[in-house]
């Protein structure tokens, strides 16, 4: 079916066009309609590392947006998929995912979907795979985290980035080099071999700690520990798919960093499995993985 390049919906008449750095004012106003925590600054990273487009009126106002980011030639995330308050369910999310599916046609593609967008993604063939935990809140303590991390230094760069690729499945050289030039980092290393590490970044209300990659739980809490101590009634936010009740999910909580929101992750084809015992404790964000 040919794609419809204008729609008219709820009284406006609307034109799909590809999203560009001059659109971020209006984006921001957009994610803030609908309470999403995005910077300006926030949306000028996923801008430069992904493709997106957007629902413009006659006069320039901005009604929706969706975006996929290139991990390889083989997966694509799908993300930043918003629309304003006063057209939801009435078919601009679904107009714009059409044109994303078209342009990622022949990658594997997977996404988080918010409460709001679940009916949708299933209505377009996305199958569940696990939920993923919002938490945040101001650390109002930092349990004990034990030792055995150090801080990133620059010659740790390309094992990190090796890290990063076994445990998603996948090498996302750019996304990651882009999230380690905004973050500062922690590693575990050991007999000379970096196994785990942790990335923080201003994000939203405050920061954010992710990606984490680690071995155990137990690593994965000496990543993080240091991040919560030195910052103490900060606002700090991490998206996991680890379970309540683990030592990792109990750590963050006791911390002050509790469940807030969900997602579910889900994807349209199968992923590429992750390989070696490092896994991902802690997302990038929800739209980046």
């Amino acid at each position: 079916m040919e794609f419809a390049e204008t729609l008219d919906i709820g009284g406006y008449e609307l034109s799909i066009e590809p999203m560009t750095p001059a659109d971020i004012p209006r984006l921001h106003e957009l994610s803030v309609a609908v309470s999403w925590p995005h910077r300006a600054d926030d949306w000028a990273m996923v801008i430069g590392l992904g493709h997106g487009w957007v629902a413009r009126d006659q006069i320039g106002r901005i009604f929706g947006s969706a975006m996929w980011f290139p991990f390889s030639r083989s997966v694509a995330s799908i993300g930043m998929v918003i629309t304003s308050p006063r057209l939801q369910d009435q078919g601009a999310g679904r107009w714009l995912m059409r044109r994303v599916l078209d342009e990622t046609q022949g990658r594997a593609r997977v996404l988080n979907a918010t409460k709001e967008a679940f009916r949708l993604y299933v209505s377009l063939g996305f199958k569940t795979l696990a939920p993923v935990a919002q938490r945040n809140g101001i650390v109002t303590a930092c349990p004990d985290f034990g030792t055995g991390a150090r801080p990133m230094r620059d010659a740790d760069r390309t094992r990190i980035l090796e890290l990063d690729t076994n445990a998603m499945g996948v090498a996302r050289p750019e996304v990651m080099g882009a999230i380690l030039g905004v973050s500062e980092g922690m590693v575990i290393e050991r007999e000379g071999r970096i196994t785990g590490f942790a990335l923080m970044r201003h994000f939203g209300r405050g920061r954010v700690i992710g990606p984490i990659v680690a071995e155990s739980e137990q690593d994965a809490i000496a990543l993080c520990g240091p991040f919560v101590a030195a910052h103490q009634g900060d606002f700090l936010r991490v998206d996991t798919r680890e379970p309540e009740g683990t030592a990792f999910t109990d750590f963050l909580s006791a911390a002050g960093i509790v469940p807030y929101d969900a997602v579910q992750r889900m994807s349209l084809e199968p992923l590429p499995e992750p390989t070696g015992p490092a896994r991902t404790f802690g997302l990038i964000n929800q739209a980046l993985g």
